[in-house]
């Protein structure tokens, strides 16, 4: 139940940390991306009764991928697998 209810956390809050609207600059969007992410990585640091470096782990974690997301968004440019393992970058679709 926790694992189901964590990845389903993860899941919407990653989604939700970087919702950046056309008019929102490169800054930011990274901003939204760091604080969303961080908020997410920490909910479910909380989730599974980490101890205090836990929580710190997730919501670095959660801020990294937050950036990362935030990024693709403010320059339209998104990773798409091939199959074969390796990765492309391309504008987003």
């Amino acid at each position: 139940m926790k694992m189901t209810l964590m990845a389903l956390l993860a899941a919407s809050a990653m989604g939700l940390s970087a919702c950046a609207t056309p008019q929102m600059n490169s800054d930011t969007a990274n901003i939204v991306g760091v604080a969303g992410g961080a908020a997410a990585g920490l909910a479910i640091a909380k989730e599974l009764d980490t101890d205090k470096d836990g929580k710190l782990i997730g919501a670095m974690a959660g801020a990294a991928a937050g950036t990362l997301l935030a990024q693709n968004l403010a320059t339209n440019q998104c990773a798409y697998a091939r199959g074969d393992g390796t990765y492309y970058t391309a504008a987003c679709r």
